[in-house]
């Protein structure tokens, strides 16, 4: 398994696509609001490649994962971190983390942050064991209660 920078010379967007749902669709019924997964089309995937730093993981040439970074102030946010079902607990997740790690490392930005939704405990513990630490929990619009938690790791 190898994983490569998005560029402009990629045109799997399609693929990229199916694989995010694939990976997100364990959601469905369980997060709400639902994932902001279900609103992207290849088109709004090509211009998150144009804004961020993104990577997809590579079994062979079948995409298994992929991430979007976005520098920040003081870190890199992690989005859209994805491993398809089938490839899940093969290190794709892991691989795609260090490549966002050593993307923060070159920008000069200490840490990584993410978020991930409360009702996803399994995310929780994943990303703990990864490194990262709750940091706070906020709230969608419109809704009164926590529906994600904000987690960081220190580079």
């Amino acid at each position: 398994m190898k994983v490569i920078r998005i560029d402009g010379h990629f045109d799997r967007f399609e693929e990229l696509l199916a694989l995010i749902l694939a990976s997100f669709a364990y959601m469905d019924g369980r997060i709400d609001p639902p994932s902001s997964a279900r609103a992207l089309t290849p088109e709004t995937l090509r211009r998150k490649v144009e804004d961020e730093i993104a990577f997809v993981a590579l079994a062979e040439r079948d995409l298994v994962g992929c991430v979007f970074c976005k520098p920040e102030p003081d870190c890199l946010y992690i989005g859209k971190l994805a491993v398809a079902p089938w490839s899940q607990r093969k290190g794709a997740g892991r691989l795609l983390l260090a490549a966002a790690e050593e993307a923060a490392r070159e920008l000069k930005l200490p840490a990584l942050r993410l978020q991930t939704r409360i009702e996803l405990s399994e995310n929780h513990g994943t990303f703990a064991a990864w490194g990262f630490v709750e940091t706070g929990r906020s709230a969608h619009p419109g809704f009164t209660r926590p529906t994600s938690i904000e987690m960081r790791k220190s580079l």
